[in-house]
């Protein structure tokens, strides 16, 4: 479903990106053992015990009676797909591996508008500002209207598993921002500030694959560009049928998420995601589901309600049948492993990117944010005409608020002037006054305060907030924390979102299950970034190789 983002004009000049990653050389190794490693995109802790106490017999009750539940798991903040996702492969948070979202702004790389060329001419790179939209979502894709991203295959979606595994081919290089120091277009990967444990198994001679929802996760090949040997992303806000795309009803996800599951059935074989080159069974792979995510979005989806009941405890309909889906692939990954006897060698780990917020739709405002991100910038050139214009070159807003600065801006009058108004920032929901419309589950107008949020952090204190000593380029300049049940959008066709910082965003499921794993329930706080140590080690890896868990002393998860 598409996202809250605003992306302005912004003018002025600073330092560019940080440099290359070095990857730490790193041993062959003699393991033979394997990890499965799955996101359920949204779900919290509490749908893994709902699930479970209903269905006994389940696949998941099954992972959970059998393995590790760790029942107190939190995802990076902000909680969305790229920063959740990236801090599995590198133990990392976005201070480290400098991926805050999927969409931001860097005010170090030159915007893609500034050239036509896939090789800007180096007069661009000398003569135009700095300050540009990192756009590594479907905006990217040869072709977002298509499943294969503009591959071409002859017809689709039904031979969508032929897709390349190679999906930085699949990337139009005209839509990617420009290292002004190269003269280079900057590649997902080549953004990414950490190595990932897909790096690490190739170094030591091992294969990897993964499937994921978007050719930008080619990011997951880390900087070396090659991390993962087969990374199928067919394109999930492609044109799934002539009302909208693959997540516009929650049936047509769950079509989507069958092609993924049936390239893990083919990889447990020993074959590629298409299923028809012998290539052995990856070390480390596997796959995100949207399934449950979508469930919990759609406020309708095939005449049922989607997301929860009304105290919010009780999945609805269409989160049960989400949930069912993903439970039966669960089985059919188990059922392979265990008929070609890797269930013997092979750790599987479900957890999620992200949560979801409001779980009790009663709670649920929906702000446009489009207006208060207007409002600042008009109200900010009246104030200060002489100053560089808009003050908000980006926003990213979907439950929660990441504001960059214009560079010229970044100083303590923008800051506190960003701060007074998003604190003054009140409406009855209409409309009325300029103001920002907003409603709730039944479509009605409903009054909010403060913006939406809960809690302001601009300048220092936003960097703070996200752990460092330093804004860099790359962080927001305010960060927002909404009041419980507030979510960004102009429309009404969600009723949930993540991104932000309420337990509901953060607080999901991660359940350990393999041939070295003891069973039992793990009630420490945790995070879903221990990941990738906890991967290394299994492949009888150095965790201490990959920077993010060195650099955080990210401590890999207690299996026994």
């Amino acid at each position: 479903m598409s996202k809250s983002r605003r992306i302005l004009g912004a003018t002025a000049a600073l330092a560019v990106i940080s440099g290359c990653v070095t990857i730490p050389a790193v041993a062959a190794t003699s393991s033979n053992q394997h990890v499965l490693l799955i996101s359920i995109d949204g779900m919290h802790q509490l749908d893994l015990t709902t699930y479970v106490k209903a269905h006994p017999g389940s696949t998941l009750a099954k992972l959970v009676n059998g393995g590790v539940e760790y029942t107190n798991v939190s995802t990076p903040f902000p909680s969305d797909s790229f920063p959740g996702m990236v801090g599995m492969v590198t133990g990392g948070n976005p201070k480290t591996t400098g991926i805050y979202y999927d969409v931001t702004f860097n005010n170090g790389l030159i915007d893609p508008a500034a050239s036509k060329t896939a090789v800007p001419a180096k007069s661009v790179c000398t003569s135009t500002a700095v300050g540009a939209n990192v756009a590594f979502d479907e905006s990217l894709d040869k072709d977002s209207s298509r499943i294969d991203a503009g591959q071409g295959l002859p017809s689709i979606p039904s031979d969508i598993l032929q897709m390349t595994g190679k999906p930085q081919t699949l990337i139009n290089p005209t839509a990617l921002p420009i290292n002004p120091k190269t003269c280079t277009r900057v590649y997902p990967h080549q953004y990414l500030q950490s190595n990932t444990v897909f790096e690490l198994a190739k170094a030591a001679g091992l294969r990897t694959a993964w499937s994921d929802k978007h050719p930008a996760y080619e990011i997951l090949n880390g900087p070396s560009g090659t991390g993962v040997d087969d990374l199928f992303t067919p394109e999930i806000n492609s044109n799934a049928d002539a009302n909208g795309d693959w997540t516009s009803q929650n049936s047509l996800t769950q079509q989507y998420d069958a092609y993924k599951v049936q390239a893990v059935l083919n990889e447990i074989k020993g074959y590629d995601h298409s299923g028809k080159t012998k290539t052995g069974v990856p070390a480390i792979y596997g796959m995100n589901f949207q399934s449950v995510s979508t469930a919990q979005k759609l406020p309708i989806s095939g005449g049922q309600p989607g997301g929860y009941s009304a105290n919010g405890q009780v999945p609805g309909p269409v989160v049960n049948s989400a949930l069912a889906f993903v439970d039966a692939s669960l089985g059919k990954f188990e059922a392979a492993l265990k008929a070609s006897g890797q269930d013997k060698n092979t750790t599987v780990i479900v957890t999620a990117k992200h949560g979801q917020s409001p779980m009790d739709y009663s709670a649920l405002k929906r702000i446009d944010d489009g207006a208060i991100v207007d409002g600042m910038n008009a109200a900010w050139k009246s104030a200060h005409p002489t100053a560089a214009q808009p003050l908000v070159a980006a926003s990213m807003d979907d439950d929660g608020m990441l504001l960059w600065f214009t560079q010229a801006d970044r100083n303590s009058t923008g800051f506190a002037f960003a701060q007074n108004f998003l604190k003054n920032y009140s409406g009855s929901g209409t409309g009325a006054n300029g103001t920002a419309k907003s409603t709730d589950y039944n479509k009605n107008p409903v009054a909010y305060t403060a913006a939406g949020l809960d809690k302001i952090y601009a300048g220092p204190a936003a960097a703070a907030f996200m752990g460092q000593k330093v804004a860099t380029n790359r962080t927001p300049d305010v960060i927002g924390v909404v009041q419980h049940g507030v979510v960004y959008t102009g429309g009404t066709k969600k009723i949930a979102e993540h991104g932000g910082d309420a337990v509901q965003d953060r607080h999901v499921l991660l359940v350990v299950d393999g041939p070295n794993v003891n069973h039992g329930v793990n009630g420490s706080a945790v995070e879903t970034t221990q990941i990738a140590p906890t991967i290394a080690q299994i492949l009888g890896l150095n965790p201490q190789a990959l920077t993010a868990v060195k650099a955080e002393h990210t401590q890999a998860l207690t299996l026994k």
